[in-house]
């Protein structure tokens, strides 16, 4: 099986990813407050940012993909969250932060930043693994520094 992630060399893809990214940081500094006027400084349309936002992060040097945010969301159940940590506990993960919602509906929103520096497995084993856990609705990779 082949890897979700690569890690690409910016000068061989369009610009408009480079725009989505300056567009994310401006967001993400707070230099913008509106998505309006970070894609009219970028460049963009809202449309473009849209769908590109997502998909396309930058990575810092000397550092990659070491630190990674995720989004969850799971069905309201007592230890599955417990069963998500130690899936990234036994690959050798260092969970940095949880940010977990109040259930509603039987479902509950978690967010997740973890250190894979010392990790044994890739960042897409351990994706898959989790993914595939009964409870886990969805799963979303939101940052990579």
């Amino acid at each position: 099986m082949y890897n979700k992630y690569l890690v690409i060399d910016k000068s061989i893809l369009p610009g408009v990813f480079d725009k989505v990214i300056l567009a994310k940081e401006l967001l993400r500094t707070g230099s913008e407050k509106e998505v309006t006027e970070a894609v009219r400084k970028a460049g963009i349309s809202r449309s473009t940012f849209y769908k590109y936002k997502d998909y396309v992060f930058a990575v810092s040097e000397g550092s990659i993909g070491k630190k990674v945010t995720i989004a969850l969301l799971l069905t309201h159940r007592p230890g599955l969250l417990s069963n998500i940590l130690n899936v990234m506990a036994n690959s050798k993960c260092n969970i940095l932060t949880i940010n977990q919602d109040i259930p509603i509906n039987s479902t509950a929103n978690v967010s997740v930043t973890f250190d894979r520096t010392s990790a044994i497995e890739s960042l897409d084993d351990i994706m898959q693994k989790i993914e595939k856990m009964d409870g886990v609705l969805k799963l979303k990779l939101i940052a990579m520094e």
